[in-house]
C-alpha cells in the first residue's frame, strides 16, 4: 500500500520514519526543544536528512544534549570532537552548541521557561496550516523572524529565521504537513 507523504519526504526509511513518527508533532519538553534547536543548527547548508543520520552520534559526542554538561566543554573538547567523523566537523558549528547550551543555561538560571519561551512565539498552541503543496510552504515566517531575534539576543547561534522555521516545523509548532499527507490532522 502506497502512503502519501510530504513532497520533501525521500525514500530513505530513516527519514520516513522520522517524517511520520517525529516532524510536525507537538514537543513541550524543554531539553528535547534544546535538543532539536541545536540539531538544526548543525544542518545549516545541509540536508535534514545528513543530521539526521549523524544524530545518535551527535548524542552520545554532546552528552545527550545536557546543557548543563555541554556548557563546561573547554578548549580541548571542542578539538576532540573536531575529530569525531561521525559529526559534522565544522568548528564554528560545534562551537555553537556549546554557546547555546550557556545561553540555556542563563536562561533557566534566571528562572525562566524554555519551552513556555519558545512556544509563546505561536500562541502557545501549534498553528495549523492548510498547505496543498510544498511549493506553498514559506522559508520563514514573522514567527520564526521573532524568535529567530529574541534567541540571538540571548546569546544562541545559528539561530537564523529559516533554521527556526524548520526548528517550529519540526517540534510541531507549526503544523506543515500537507493537505494530503497521511499525517495531517493527526495532532
Amino acid at each position: 500500500m502506497q502512503v502519501n507523504r510530504c513532497g520533501w519526504v525521500s525514500e530513505d526509511p530513516l527519514y520516513q520514519h522520522y517524517h511520520d513518527t517525529v516532524w510536525g508533532r507537538p514537543d513541550f519538553d524543554a531539553k528535547h526543544l534544546f535538543a532539536k534547536l541545536c540539531l538544526d543548527g548543525q544542518q545549516a547548508g545541509l540536508s535534514w536528512l545528513t543530521i539526521l543520520k549523524k544524530q545518535k552520534n551527535y548524542e552520545q559526542l554532546f552528552s545527550g544534549f545536557e546543557p548543563s554538561v555541554i556548557a563546561e566543554f573547554d578548549q580541548d573538547k571542542v578539538e576532540a570532537l573536531m575529530l569525531e567523523p561521525g559529526i559534522v566537523r565544522n568548528r564554528l558549528k560545534i562551537n555553537s552548541i556549546i554557546k547555546n547550551a550557556k545561553a540555556y543555561m542563563v536562561f533557566v538560571e534566571q528562572g525562566n521557561d524554555f519551552s513556555a519561551f519558545l512556544w509563546d512565539f505561536v500562541g502557545g498552541s501549534p498553528i495549523v496550516n492548510q498547505f496543498e503543496s510544498l511549493s506553498q510552504v514559506p522559508a520563514q515566517t514573522p514567527e520564526s523572524e521573532a524568535m529567530s531575534k529574541a534567541l540571538k539576543k540571548l546569546g544562541f547561534n545559528f539561530v537564523g529565521p529559516t533554521i527556526c522555521y524548520a526548528f517550529m516545523q519540526a517540534v510541531g509548532m507549526v503544523n506543515d504537513h500537507t493537505t494530503d499527507c497521511h499525517c495531517y490532522g493527526q495532532y
